[in-house]
């Protein structure tokens, strides 16, 4: 997925400064950081199984489980030279200039031919270069710190679930088939509220409504996470043939009948801003 959405991406041309990132990019390269000064470490004691266990948990939870997950929808749907694309591509190469020096010394053969395909200039071989130094830390004023995204990803499978059972049950397909509803204590409604419209892109739902607690139906389920209750619900609004959200203004656009809104702002104008994932 990595080398996939990076065809074309010259980190020349295309590369965006850590400022003007989106929060999420930052946040999966600070990720990365981290990870990499366990793995180094990890490395000089030979503790490979420890190698094994952490390489794995962050390509499988933090990665496939999160991170690539969400900005799937702004590397398919934004302008192919949105702010909002090519961040997503920089944190991807960072992450994969990193990655394939921790396999070399483990998955040698797959390393080197990983090597060959990432874009940009390099030596000829992965077994002559050192760590990455390209990494780097959240700043940490930064309101979308590492404890804001960890609740992000709390919610997301509090929500996941919701979503498995109405899957179960033949009422959804995918995930963007659903809305949902989420009622919350002022603590984390007041860091949800900080996505605004973003935050249907980090639930993959096609909308996501965030109330007070005392608002909440009879038909809200609690969840797991502390203060917060859900309802999630079969859409009812029309499909767009092009990013798949169930919106209000499918159908609206006489010249592109099958497509929402924010599709038409991306095939016809500059695009869509997106600040934060």
């Amino acid at each position: 997925f990595l080398l996939g959405n990076l065809h074309g991406f010259d980190p020349a041309r295309h590369m965006v400064p850590v400022d003007e990132m989106l929060s999420l990019d930052r946040w999966a390269v600070d990720r990365a950081r981290d990870l990499q000064a366990t793995l180094v470490e990890a490395y000089r004691s030979y503790e490979f199984h420890l190698i094994y266990q952490r390489l794995h948990n962050f390509c499988v939870l933090d990665m496939g489980g999160f991170f690539l997950d969400v900005i799937k929808d702004r590397l398919y749907t934004t302008r192919a030279d949105s702010l909002a694309r090519r961040s997503a591509q920089t944190a991807m190469y960072h992450i994969a200039e990193a990655m394939v020096r921790w396999l070399a010394p483990i998955l040698s053969f797959t390393a080197e031919e990983i090597w060959q395909h990432i874009p940009g200039e390099r030596g000829e071989t992965v077994f002559t270069e050192t760590w990455y130094p390209g990494l780097f830390s959240l700043d940490q004023d930064d309101d979308f710190d590492r404890s804001f995204w960890q609740q992000v990803i709390a919610l997301r499978a509090a929500v996941g679930k919701q979503q498995e059972q109405l899957r179960a049950e033949g009422t959804i397909g995918s995930s963007l088939d659903a809305e949902v509803d989420l009622y919350c204590e002022d603590a984390l409604r007041d860091t949800l509220v900080k996505l605004g419209d973003e935050l249907r892109f980090v639930l993959i739902t096609s909308d996501a409504r965030v109330h007070a607690a005392s608002e909440r139906p009879d038909a809200a389920i609690e969840t797991e996470v502390p203060g917060l209750w859900l309802r999630v619900v079969r859409s009812e609004q029309n499909k767009c043939s092009r990013c798949w959200h169930h919106r209000a203004d499918v159908g609206s656009h006489s010249k592109h009948p099958e497509i929402c809104g924010r599709c038409l702002e991306n095939i016809e104008t500059a695009g869509e801003t997106r600040r934060f994932a």
